[in-house]
């Protein structure tokens, strides 16, 4: 993982425990980072939780992978 963010680079995190979003970094100052949003919005935030590539955020997400052919059945009773 890169942690000698700058100015201008593009960073990946992750919102709500699951969704992976691309933000820029504005500005760093130790191990803290300023991020800005596509609305024009920012927060600070911990190194720590800043990924260099997408890949590497979406390893970090707890979520089951998805199963692929699997076909549900109707387990409700009437």
């Amino acid at each position: 993982m890169t942690t000698n963010y700058k100015a201008g680079d593009k960073v990946y995190i992750i919102e709500s425990n699951k969704i992976v979003r691309e933000r820029t970094i504005v500005r760093g100052y130790g191990d803290l980072y300023v991020i800005r949003f596509d609305n024009g919005g920012g927060i600070q935030i911990k190194v720590q939780r800043l990924f260099g590539s997408e890949e590497e955020a979406e390893a970090e997400t707890n979520l089951p992978k998805p199963k692929t052919g699997a076909s549900r059945k109707n387990t409700a009773s009437v």
